[in-house]
């Protein structure tokens, strides 16, 4: 779960009434992709003959680039979720970071679902006691990444939200 009750208006879309501008909207998109692209091999090194969470990510960028619909970008984002499902670890981790990138088209709070995943892979992939210290640099990583126009936007999403996304944004 990591929408809170109220949600924040900045993160919707002003044709739904709130005041995300569709620049920013395609920003958060990419990266939120480049999240998931990050902790992709996660995935790939377990399932490797399965492309449904790279195209999830492929179809992220799509759609930030106008060349995709949301509605593609959703569907291959629900793929993306499927193949995490049967999963456990840092590849399910990196499988749902994907999903959540291309669910960005849809709503754009899904951002902050694909970097929360992302630090799970991570977390997930590192030896029980440096867990918390490699979530952490991947959050710092994560936050290297922010486009200056997002920057403050998503780093209150992260401070607002950080309750339903596991506190991995503690970092």
């Amino acid at each position: 779960m990591i929408f809170s009750e109220v949600r924040d208006p900045r993160l919707i879309t002003v044709r739904r009434g709130g005041l995300l501008q569709d620049a920013h909207h395609r920003l958060i998109a990419l990266w939120a992709a480049d999240c998931a692209q990050h902790v992709l091999h996660f995935f790939e090194q377990e399932q490797p003959d399965d492309d449904r969470p790279r195209r999830a990510i492929e179809q992220a960028r799509a759609w930030a680039r106008g060349e995709v619909t949301m509605t593609q970008a959703r569907t291959a984002a629900g793929h993306a979720m499927g193949a995490a499902r049967p999963l456990r670890g840092a590849a399910r981790e990196a499988a749902y970071a994907a999903g959540q990138a291309a669910a960005v088209a849809h709503v754009a709070d899904h951002g902050l679902g694909a970097a929360a995943y992302a630090i799970r892979a991570v977390r997930a992939a590192a030896p029980k006691a440096e867990q918390l210290e490699a979530g952490r640099r991947e959050c710092r990583w994560q936050r290297a990444q922010l486009p200056d126009d997002i920057r403050e936007l998503v780093l209150d999403d992260q401070r607002n939200r950080n309750k339903y996304c596991w506190f991995v944004f503690d970092c």
